[in-house]
């Protein structure tokens, strides 16, 4: 089936099935293969197959209004994206005259069932009167990128495609794996495959070409996605991002846990005025929410990192209006925010389950309450300290007011930013260890004034911040990169906002209330 260079000659598929086949196998072949050794393989891929009413609707994203179709699948899978916009070419009113499917599949046990998806879409093509080629290769795409994005003494020019269609693998990569140094020997530098499949496939598009794709939400922000970003939101022009309402939406039998997100661009450098948001389930017939959005709002290009904002509805829109009116950042509150220095498998040997002398308090997200930490939290499974000596002094934080945030929270969960205050009168110590699923934010490492910490806990506490962070922010984390890039209220106002706010407990909308009025907001936004 497969030869040493990894092609399969395209008229070798009629030659392994029956003449005819009525209908695509590809959602058949999905449903059997969930359970099996090669799915297995797959995860170990970072693979997921996916779900013809997803890949019909992301056939259904392209203009296609091109003659001949020169169409790339590079992680093709069983075939099922390239038959969805195969299929949808051939039943258009104005149809191609041609068809040209380059396909990259690295795992041999997938060849089979995309075989029969050719055959379908060769039969398919035959019946619209559309000229129809293949080139499949069962082969590492990566690898394969580097002879197509450069010109050597066999071609003239790098092959270009103007149609793309992907789901490309979700795995990260070690910085010294073999597909790591494929990546940055094309210039590429990136932690996860699926950003570096994108990277290479926006160089592959040739102008004013097409490219949809399906991956995980991760790339819209933070540090590690910034270089990617920052080329492929200059060689591409969003036109369409789609989010699904649940977590596991778009992979329902694959335990995925990022969120996922469908993009549609095209290659050109001239950006649109608006760019469609849409939110909907993934199932078919659904009734998807759509609405227009200015880019500038989406993709600020006042923002250095390049953060990508996706706004579904008003709501969101009003939040985005109002924390817009916020100017001030960090440096100028005169504040840092860091992630905890204690990693504790690194340090276990100096962890305590209960405080004992020679100790601190080692603070965890499970000693998070209302509004302020409790600490020691007795009959718990995280330990409650650690010693203090020359080994661990670089670990420790000096005795303060610090506002803290958890690193880790999910979409499904009340609150993706929840803070909390570490005050000393409450845990006496000379010095506390953060530990590393926790961000703290201080005054050149040293605590904050109580008003300004009140203030900055009620602030990323509130609805408001919560509906906004959710906009760019769409993985489990919720680093201290993100927190630096939001624009907060003056520290007068913070500080007013503290002092009002006093020692009082207040529920979610007491809060939320007290917020709207400190900060003259009419709006409602939840």
């Amino acid at each position: 089936m497969n030869n040493s260079t990894g092609l399969i000659v395209r008229d070798k598929v009629n030659a392994k099935l029956p003449n005819i086949i009525a209908i695509p196998t590809t959602e058949k072949a999905n449903k059997q293969f969930i359970n099996t050794p090669e799915k297995t393989r797959q995860r170990e891929l970072g693979q997921f197959l996916t779900p013809p009413p997803i890949a019909d609707f992301m056939a259904s994203l392209f203009e296609a209004c091109w003659p001949d179709v020169k169409l790339l699948d590079a992680g093709a899978g069983t075939g099922t994206l390239s038959t969805a916009l195969i299929k949808r070419l051939c039943h258009q009113m104005i149809k191609p005259k041609s068809i040209s499917l380059t396909a990259y599949e690295i795992d041999a046990s997938l060849i089979d069932s995309l075989y029969r998806s050719i055959r379908y879409c060769r039969e398919e093509c035959r019946r619209a009167g559309i000229v129809f080629t293949d080139d499949v290769y069962n082969e590492d795409f990566i690898k394969a990128a580097i002879s197509m994005t450069e010109k050597n003494l066999f071609s003239t020019s790098p092959r270009r495609f103007n149609a793309v269609i992907v789901n490309p693998p979700y795995r990260k990569i070690n910085s010294n794996s073999s597909a790591r140094l494929l990546l940055r020997s094309l210039g590429i530098e990136t932690s996860n495959l699926y950003s570096g499949f994108l990277a290479i496939l926006s160089r592959l598009v040739a102008d004013n070409g097409e490219m949809v794709a399906i991956t995980p939400r991760s790339f819209c922000n933070g540090p590690y996605f910034k270089s990617f970003r920052e080329e492929f939101l200059e060689k591409m022009s969003l036109r369409r991002l789609h989010v699904f309402e649940l977590r596991s939406a778009a992979f329902k039998n694959d335990n995925v846990l990022q969120e996922n997100v469908i993009l549609h661009a095209v290659k050109s450098t001239r950006k649109p005025d608006k760019v469609i948001i849409s939110i909907g389930s993934g199932d078919h017939g659904e009734n998807r929410k759509e609405r227009e959005c200015f880019y500038r709002d989406v993709v600020s290009p006042h923002d250095p990192g390049m953060f990508i904002h996706l706004i579904t509805d008003d709501s969101q829109d009003i939040v985005r209006i109002h924390i817009s009116k916020f100017s001030a950042s960090l440096t100028d509150l005169g504040l840092e925010v860091s992630t905890g220095k204690v990693v504790d498998f690194r340090a276990r040997e100096f962890l305590r389950p209960q405080p004992e002398k020679g100790t601190v308090p080692l603070i965890y997200p499970c000693h998070f309450t209302k509004s302020y930490i409790r600490w020691p939290r007795l009959n718990g499974k995280k330990p409650n300290a650690i010693i203090n000596n020359t080994l661990t002094k670089d670990l420790l934080v000096p005795e303060g007011i610090y506002v803290l945030t958890k690193r880790f929270t999910s979409k499904e969960e009340k609150r993706r930013v929840v803070a909390c205050i570490y005050d000393p009168d409450r845990v006496s110590s000379s010095f506390i260890g953060f530990e590393n699923h926790l961000n703290y934010f201080h005054a050149n490492g040293l605590g904050l004034p109580m008003n300004l910490a009140r203030g900055l806990s009620a602030f990323l506490n509130s609805s408001m911040v919560d509906v906004y962070f959710r906009q760019f922010n769409g993985h489990t984390q919720v680093n201290a990169t993100d927190l630096r890039s939001m624009k907060y209220p003056s520290r007068g106002e913070l500080e007013k906002l503290g002092a009002h706010l006093g020692d009082n407990i207040y529920s979610q909308n007491e809060l939320d209330e007290l917020l709207n009025k400190e900060f003259n907001i009419e709006d409602q936004y939840s």
